[in-house]
């Protein structure tokens, strides 16, 4: 599972989405992100879709699940 206490762009806020992470000042799960991108869905679209989410926050995810997945094998 990935840690995400170590990535500067999402937050957890117990009184917002039941406490999911979120891209920070947002109430967009970072977990929608991943499960747009399995349903086909592109960063674009993502990003149309959810204005208050910034490119710049999404490719943070990105790479933190990435490093993440290149450190904990």
């Amino acid at each position: 599972m990935t840690d995400w206490t170590n990535c500067p762009v999402v937050e957890r806020d117990f009184r917002k989405i039941s406490g999911d992470w979120a891209f920070e000042g947002t109430r967009v799960p970072a977990s929608a992100l991943f499960e747009n991108l399995e349903s086909g869905a592109t960063v674009k679209e993502l990003l149309e879709w959810c204005p208050e989410v910034r490119n710049w926050q999404v490719t943070a995810v990105l790479k933190h699940v990435a490093e993440f997945l290149r450190t904990d094998a």
